[in-house]
């Protein structure tokens, strides 16, 4: 069966912005304690705000294999080969290993493991350093119920996570990696707007920032279609449905799925080299 998480042992391979961001999901909503979270990376430069939050860290990618039972892989994707090199003969039967490395499919990584390793593959975004992340995993053929059951429950502190098949990860890039930067854009073309119309920038950017996080949230909350949603908001002859009109006139929408479709193909690219 799956570990308890008092005693689970979390090792980070790499320690750059989204390890960091996982790391502080799992502190906050106090799954594991920060003395059980061990982190390795060449230079100190990232691994000062680690020590602050009383996480352990080492420049040694062996020793957290040897001290983790959950091992996370947050290097670059073209150092992981040589990173799996180094660590394949730490590897144990007792290991969960997760690679966040973009492009590294489940067959790579298991062809560099140990036969029957228990990997997992997790394509997380940004905003999990907010506690607000949108991530999906597929696992590999030695991992099973439990330890899918296992990352699930310790994720769900850091966002949304969902077990999907491998084929949706390069499209959860596309959806959801990328997708924090077309909100961006959006976000920046609002408040624009209402600058042009005589508001304030940065009190446009927050209100901006807000309209687009309750329009999430309700979303979430009551699982409507955002069809349903948006019908809701436009009364006959009001505001929203003459602004709608420009927005299909700028063919808003046909651009957006241009957009997902151009950041998943780049991601099938990039797995291929």
């Amino acid at each position: 069966g799956a570990m308890e998480a008092a005693e689970l042992r979390v090792g980070f391979v790499g320690a750059g912005r989204m390890a960091g961001g996982l790391a502080r999901g799992l502190l906050r909503a106090g799954k594991v304690p920060a003395s059980s979270i061990l982190a390795s990376a060449p230079s100190d430069k990232n691994l000062d705000t680690w020590r602050e939050s009383g996480c352990r860290t080492t420049h040694c990618n062996l020793e957290v294999l040897q001290e983790s039972t959950l091992v996370f892989l947050a290097t670059k994707p073209h150092i992981l080969p040589a990173v799996l090199q180094e660590i394949r003969p730490a590897v144990g039967p007792h290991h969960i290993v997760v690679s966040l490395a973009a492009g590294v499919t489940l067959q790579t990584l298991q062809r560099l493991l140990p036969a029957g390793t228990k990997v997992l593959r997790l394509m997380p975004n940004l905003p999990c350093v907010v506690q607000a992340g949108a991530m999906v995993f597929a696992r590999g053929s030695g991992a099973g119920d439990g330890e899918a059951a296992l990352l699930k429950s310790l994720l769900s502190s850091c966002g949304l996570c969902e077990e999907v098949p491998e084929s949706y990860i390069n499209i959860h890039t596309g959806l959801s990696g990328s997708g924090v930067a077309y909100v961006y854009l959006f976000a920046e073309a609002l408040a624009e707007g209402a600058v042009k119309m005589g508001m304030p920038g940065g009190l446009a950017s927050r209100i901006a920032a807000q309209t687009l996080l309750g329009a999430a949230k309700m979303m979430l909350e009551t699982g409507e279609h955002p069809a349903k949603l948006r019908g809701d908001v436009c009364t006959p002859g009001g505001t929203t449905i003459h602004a709608l009109h420009q927005l299909e006139k700028g063919a808003l929408r046909a651009t957006v799925m241009n957009a997902v479709e151009a950041a998943t193909n780049r991601a099938c690219d990039v797995a291929e080299d």
